[in-house]
């Protein structure tokens, strides 16, 4: 036990007493690195795709805002869990952080196998209503299938990759992280092509080597867990669920949730509006996200290295280190932004070659990508605020923030500018939607700051 303490003790030194900036790039570095691995395993993965067939990219395409509602639902348990388990670190209650951690993995457990029901009965019909064609639901159809019901290996990742970031061993993350995605590249072209003695399987193969992908990384998660993370023993055999603590992660975790949910129904109702001009709007839609992933996954990264550390020092009552750590954050993820900004601003044309873009694909695909990009001016502090809000327990901020951006602004802007017949107007939504985004989270940033971090300091 005695063994145990100490390498709590320090942990929470280094939570609580290491140069904010340094911590930072220690907590946050090993995950935006992962998250880049990430971003490159989402773009080929689309690469590959696009050989089979533009209505298979389409599909794709379509099938991500069940797929982004997936991976949302584990994020949002963890974003509830991560706080609260950082949170009783700080306040040095191990008891209470280990109770949080297991109610995490049995929320897990939970949610997948609530998609593995949706997977075996709305698979097909989730393309259908959004206005595909026949062949395009039916290649969605064999993708959504498999990802859906195999997905008990990203809620196992996520969750225990969370684990090992509330303790501030984010470096193992890294790794888990990683390997799947690398896992994931090698395995995309062997299972869609038929690749030496694995099968011919399409549009399949590339779902498949996603969910290999993910139970590879959740088991090596798991792994470095019990190996590795000693300021957390979890212990099953006595374990029972608790209202109370499923509330408690659940009211900080289920706004990050109705977030990605509001973006999943974000992107299924700009599918709707932009596949009456055509498939390859559609598409072009598609690819852009998978080539933002590349300017907001190491952002993402950023927020999991700062979540713990804010959620350490609000517990530790310590103001000064949360503010710092606010804005160095803001300050990466601002930069990171304006690089992809100017990247998307100068070389749209070959980002879309990379997918065998069609005239059609480029006609519609340059002008969107350098519309869109001009919100990313404003969106790296506009996502680390929303993070920051989670990390202090306001995630009802964040989810304020995402409805306002994304169903207030953003769907009846395009939907109002797809009235015009040009499609080119649409994109101009998402600039727009930004700048209400961004100037929402400046004047919740403000009512923390009155109410919460001020307090701190007179205290």
């Amino acid at each position: 036990m005695k063994k145990e303490q100490t390498v709590t003790v320090t942990e929470e030194n280094k939570m609580g007493v290491m140069p904010e900036n340094r911590l930072l790039i220690t907590m946050a570095l090993p995950m935006m690195i992962s998250m880049l691995v990430q971003a490159l395993y989402n773009v080929v993965d689309s690469i590959f795709v696009s050989r089979i067939g533009e209505d298979a990219l389409t599909a794709v395409s379509m099938a991500f805002p069940m797929q982004n509602l997936l991976i949302g639902l584990a994020s949002g348990i963890a974003v509830g869990m991560n706080a609260l388990v950082s949170k009783a670190l700080g306040e040095k209650k191990t008891d209470t952080a280990n109770h949080m951690a297991m109610h995490g993995v049995f929320l897990a457990v939970c949610a997948y196998l609530l998609f593995l029901v949706l997977g075996l009965t709305i698979s097909r019909v989730f393309f259908v209503i959004q206005g595909a064609s026949e062949t395009i639901a039916d290649y969605g159809h064999d993708y959504l299938f498999i990802i859906m019901c195999f997905s008990f290996g990203v809620y196992i990742e996520v969750i225990y990759e969370r684990l090992l970031q509330s303790t501030g061993k984010t470096i193992y993350t890294m790794f888990t992280q990683g390997i799947g995605a690398i896992i994931n590249i090698i395995m995309d072209p062997v299972l869609i092509f038929g690749i030496g003695i694995f099968p011919k399987m399409g549009i399949r193969g590339a779902a498949a080597a996603t969910v290999l992908g993910q139970i590879v990384a959740a088991i090596l998660a798991v792994i470095l867990n019990s190996m590795k993370n000693t300021d957390l023993q979890l212990n099953f055999r006595k374990f029972k669920p608790e209202l109370k603590a499923i509330s408690s992660i659940l009211f900080i975790g289920i706004p990050s949730v109705i977030m990605v949910a509001i973006g999943s129904v974000m992107t299924f109702c700009v599918n709707k509006i932009l596949v009456a001009f055509s498939s390859t709007a559609v598409a072009v839609f598609g690819v852009y996200y998978k080539l933002q992933s590349f300017a907001f996954m190491p952002v993402f990264g950023m927020n999991n290295g700062m979540v713990p550390i804010i959620a350490y020092n609000y517990g530790a009552q310590k103001p000064d280190r949360i503010m710092k750590t606010l804005k160095l954050a803001a300050f990466y993820a601002t930069c990171i932004m304006v690089i992809a900004f100017i990247i998307m601003q100068t070389i749209p044309g070959a980002l879309l070659q990379l997918f065998s873009a069609s005239e059609e694909m480029l006609a519609i695909g340059i002008p969107a990508l350098r519309t869109i990009s001009i919100s990313f001016l404003f969106a790296g502090a506009s996502v680390i605020c929303s993070s920051f809000f989670q990390a202090m327990g306001c995630s009802v901020y964040s989810m304020v923030i995402s409805i306002m951006r994304q169903l207030v602004c953003l769907i009846p802007l395009a939907f109002l500018f797809a009235q015009t017949g040009d499609v080119s107007k649409v994109w101009l939504a998402w600039p727009i939607a930004e700048v209400v985004s961004i100037s929402c989270g400046l004047f919740f940033l403000n009512r923390i700051n009155k109410k919460m971090i001020r307090p701190m300091r007179q205290a």
